[in-house]
């Protein structure tokens, strides 16, 4: 039994020697590329924290001090220190451990996160109630040099460094978030790393003032009246400690002794205090430490090469998006292209080799990406933002406010839209449908195919108003994609099988789920109609209630939530036009229910949620069972 197995929860650790400790941090890297090869994840945050980990859980005595993750993709570590050893070969599986912090799945798990920037306005409010209840105990947040540069960061820093309550914030440096950090705070941090840190040079400057004779003694005396003025001379900036905080560091991340000792040295101080840990992004497997980008996020892959297992033999969404905007940017100069810190991750990567000087990343910031977006547009250029769905949720007010409102050419390239697997509540694209359909001025298209998606954005381009494409992750279904994108008839829907018995309105790839589910009723004798909406605003208003009259049942499938969804879109559109028809049709509405997403394969939620072209079938029987002449739904899946 390795030493891995022998700690069932933190003060375990505390029982190791040092040549205990090193051989403990080998095998927990081992574990980590272990299990992320076989089931994915977040590999590099969490090979460059191994140290750190163990540094806090030695320090600290979790759960009674507590420890908050930021973004938490980095939190394996943790989860393997905390109980739940056992457990770690499910990591990221249906009903398995969460690939983020959880506070169901442990009292170690204080703050649930999967977004940036976060932990510091958690952590400080956390440290308010302490005082308020007059406990004594210390809240730590672990915040990444990528995430600080999110606004919500400096808006806690600010706060906490103005209260001056006790509260320890651990800068895990790796010169990274995803991909390489751009902005100011990133060259701001290259220069801390390089500088001399102050509490030595404070020290080495002491001693040789106490050396002069007669003077040196009247200069000590004086130098804590100054000794603001000194660290100016010695570290530039000192942003942090001008924000009320005491600042420490900065550490070699990988020195185990050397961070504890620090740690230590903070629960001492008074008042906020930073503690500035450099780490290396990957640490102790090379294919991650030479590609950390790679390895942020990564499916299965072979241990011996680092070489990604393929789950899919077509190109992504994502690089059907990136190469199309390529070619259009190749004709139009306007054209530029905006990230928050994932140009690979979006496809973008590509656009800003061709043309560095109309691509823009703004860090983990997508307020600021959006509104940056609509300056741009209000100037006479064609913004073209790629963003997560769920990452999109964080700029819900500059959506509305600062480009809708003003009618503004800002297209949104929104990807991992729909169900997005293993990563989890925090981040299924699942309700942007919602929160982008209601706002005037919008358009919002869901193509159902990658040649589908190159013509969306072609045609968003066109539009000269606001415009979201949504796109869903992964590979492409292998259409063949016509030579040249084209302009779509805004709010045109697509008849894809005629029928006259039920209607079936599918939106994005999942129509295709729903042409499977047709040729299951078929069989069964029942002719149903399916067509894809492709424009959820607008919608064609017109084809629509032509298509219910001939059928009156309605079905309306998506991988979105209900509320709001493009179901809820057409059922308004049949209210508002009731006097058009004879009578009322009987809807039925099926996508996602009103709760969170949990983790598990795209096709195992899928299963599990009702969105199979079987449960398809299966749900429309249960709803209207007079339809089928042999009283019965088909099991078998239709074939390819």
């Amino acid at each position: 039994m390795g030493l891995l197995d022998s700690i069932a929860c933190p003060e375990d650790l505390k029982k190791l020697n040092r040549e205990q400790l090193r051989l403990l941090a080998e095998e927990i890297r081992e574990e980590l590329v272990a299990t992320v090869s076989r089931n994915g994840g977040h590999l590099a945050p969490n090979l460059g924290v191994v140290e750190l980990t163990l540094a806090l859980h030695l320090t600290f005595d979790s759960p009674r001090d507590k420890i908050i993750w930021d973004v938490g993709h980095q939190s394996y570590v943790h989860k393997l220190l905390t109980g739940r050893r056992d457990a770690f070969k499910g990591l990221r599986k249906l009903d398995g451990l969460s690939g983020f912090p959880k506070r169901c799945e442990s009292p170690h798990d204080i703050f649930e996160t999967g977004h940036s920037s976060t932990s510091i306005s958690a952590a400080l409010g956390i440290a308010l109630a302490r005082d308020l209840n007059r406990e004594k105990h210390h809240v730590v947040a672990v915040i990444g040099d990528g995430a600080l540069t999110g606004g919500e960061a400096f808006e806690a820093l600010n706060q906490a460094g103005h209260l001056q309550t006790n509260l320890i914030v651990v800068l895990n440096d790796n010169e990274m978030s995803i991909a390489n950090n751009v902005g100011g705070m990133a060259k701001y941090l290259t220069r801390l790393r390089t500088q001399p840190a102050y509490f030595r040079s404070k020290e080495e400057m002491e001693q040789l003032l106490s050396k002069i004779p007669r003077i040196g003694s009247r200069v000590l005396q004086a130098l804590d009246r100054v000794k603001d003025a000194v660290k100016f001379l010695i570290l530039p900036g000192m942003l942090f400690e001008e924000l009320g905080f005491t600042y420490l560091g900065p550490v070699d991340g990988h020195n185990l002794e050397g961070v504890r000792s620090m740690l230590s040295y903070a629960t001492q101080v008074a008042g906020p205090t930073l503690v500035h840990v450099v780490t290396r992004k990957g640490k102790g497997y090379l294919p991650a430490e030479q590609n950390p980008d790679k390895f942020h996020g990564i499916g299965p892959f072979n241990i011996e090469t680092g070489e990604a297992v393929k789950n899919g033999s077509h190109p992504t969404y994502t690089e059907v998006f990136g190469e199309t905007l390529v070619r259009l940017a190749e004709d139009n100069p306007r054209i530029v292209a905006i990230t928050a810190a994932m140009a690979s991750g979006t496809g973008l990567d590509r656009f800003s080799r061709k043309y560095p000087e109309r691509f823009f990343d703004v860090g983990i910031a997508e307020q600021h990406a959006v509104t940056l977006a609509a300056g741009l547009a209000q100037s006479g250029y064609q913004p073209v933002l790629a963003v997560y769905s769920t990452f999109l949720q964080r700029a819900y007010d500059q959506v509305l406010h600062d480009v809708c409102m003003q009618n503004l050419p800002v297209t949104l390239a929104v990807d991992r839209a729909g169900l997005v697997g293993e990563d989890g509540a925090t981040h299924q694209g699942v309700f942007d449908i919602s929160y982008l359909r209601h706002i005037p001025n919008m358009t919002v298209m869901v193509p159902r195919d990658e040649n589908q998606l190159q013509h969306c954005l072609y045609t968003a381009l066109t539009l000269n108003a606001p415009c979201a494409v949504r796109y869903p992750r992964g590979s492409g279904l292998g259409v063949e994609r016509e030579m040249e994108p084209r302009c779509l008839p805004v709010g045109g829907l697509e008849l894809l099988k005629e029928g006259r018995e039920v209607l079936i309105i599918g939106v994005g790839p999942i129509v295709y789920s729903c042409l499977e589910a047709a040729e299951l009723m078929k069989r069964q004798g029942v002719e149903a109609a399916v067509i894809d909406i492709g424009f959820i605003k607008p919608l064609d208003s017109e084809g629509i209630i032509e298509l219910v009259k001939k059928t009156n049942r309605v079905v309306t499938v998506e991988e979105h939530v209900l509320a709001g969804g493009a179901g809820s879109a057409v059922l308004e559109l049949i209210n508002d036009r009731a006097g058009d028809l004879r009578q009322a049709p009987d809807v039925l509405c099926l996508g996602l229910p009103d709760q969170f997403i949990e983790h598990g394969s795209v096709a195992q939620l899928r299963e599990r949620y009702g969105l199979t072209p079987e449960a398809i079938a299966d749900k429309i029987y249960k709803r209207w069972p007079v339809l089928y002449r042999n009283g019965k739904v088909a099991r078998m899946r239709a074939s390819k």
